[in-house]
């Protein structure tokens, strides 16, 4: 079983109030860990233990639509897109003053992390990435990919109809329990982690903001205005120069392991591609250790700033 965290704090930042597990020395060098889709932030809870032991300031963020993270503003769009989720981490950074943090992620969280390194990266010391390069190219997103990887997208295809909408808002916690079954096909979740996990479900925006985000990755929605100049630069698949590990799983049922090359021009600075044995889609959940230890690998020693892969 996954263990949980301590209450949640809360900080306004940017369009959101975005409720955070802070632990550690809140003195010492940040580290923020972003949580995926459809996960929350338990991702992390033995991760940021061990990371917090080794000296860091660790902080964990739901991520909009997702647990007691809310939008200030009754109106605004409820975006699930690319551009969206790095903005809310940059308004993050800002709101804490965070000091050249490590970001680290999967998924959604990869994504984010991805986007702040590649867009601001004089804001951070360091990126970990699950799956490297997490960037989307949406110009491309009609491009078909092999049978058996589009069979392990369905949910993207499913949320893109409003039958989809209606079975997400029916059944979240279902929903999840497939995803997750085949992204990480070695990982024996309990019942008690999922429905940890859930709860964060349970948010009012979650809906609009996950099929926001599924419909706008595939080009069949626009973005919210505000992000449109954003959109633009990603478009360009702008590089990453920050220091960087990127991990594989090597049972990871959506993306296979691979040894990163397919990425390596996307990435300008130091980096390095690992591979975790038997590790899902879910890494930090699935192997805490070799997730936190690439985020030590990034930052050590702790009070440098940053650190060489």
């Amino acid at each position: 079983m996954i263990p949980s965290f301590p209450p949640f704090r809360r900080i306004d930042a940017g369009e959101l109030s975005m409720a955070y597990v802070d632990l550690g020395d809140p003195h010492a060098e940040p580290v923020v860990l972003l949580h995926g889709f459809p996960y929350d932030v338990h991702s992390y809870a033995e991760v940021a233990p061990l990371l917090a032991d080794a000296g860091f300031r660790v902080l964990v963020p739901h991520l909009r639509g997702h647990g007691p993270t809310r939008f200030r503003d009754d109106g605004a769009t409820r975006s699930g897109q690319q551009a969206a989720l790095g903005a809310d981490v940059l308004a993050f950074l800002d709101a804490l003053e965070l000091e050249a943090p490590v970001l680290a992620g999967y998924d959604w969280g990869g994504r984010a992390a991805c986007v702040v390194a590649a867009l601001w990266p004089e804001r951070i010391s360091g990126l970990v990435c699950v799956n490297g390069y997490l960037i989307q190219d949406i110009a491309a997103a009609q491009q078909p990919i092999r049978p058996d990887r589009e069979a392990g997208f369905w949910y993207f295809w499913y949320f893109a109809t409003e039958r989809g909408r209606r079975g997400l808002e029916a059944d979240r916690r279902g929903i999840a329990d497939v995803i997750w079954r085949h992204n990480s096909p070695l990982w024996e979740f309990t019942p008690d982690d999922l429905a940890r996990a859930a709860a964060a479900f349970a948010n009012p925006d979650y809906v609009d903001v996950v099929i926001h985000s599924y419909r706008h990755r595939l080009g069949l929605v626009d973005g919210a205005p505000q992000y449109q100049e954003l959109e633009a630069r990603l478009a360009a698949a702008p590089p990453i120069s920050v220091p960087t590990i990127t991990l594989d799983g090597t049972a990871d049922g959506n993306f296979p392991a691979t040894d990163g090359a397919q990425h390596a021009h996307l990435f300008t600075g130091p980096r390095e591609h690992r591979q975790v044995q038997d590790a899902g889609h879910h890494l930090p959940a699935e192997a805490p250790r070799a997730f936190a230890k690439a985020v030590l690998d990034v930052a050590e020693p702790p009070g440098d700033g940053a650190g060489t892969p």
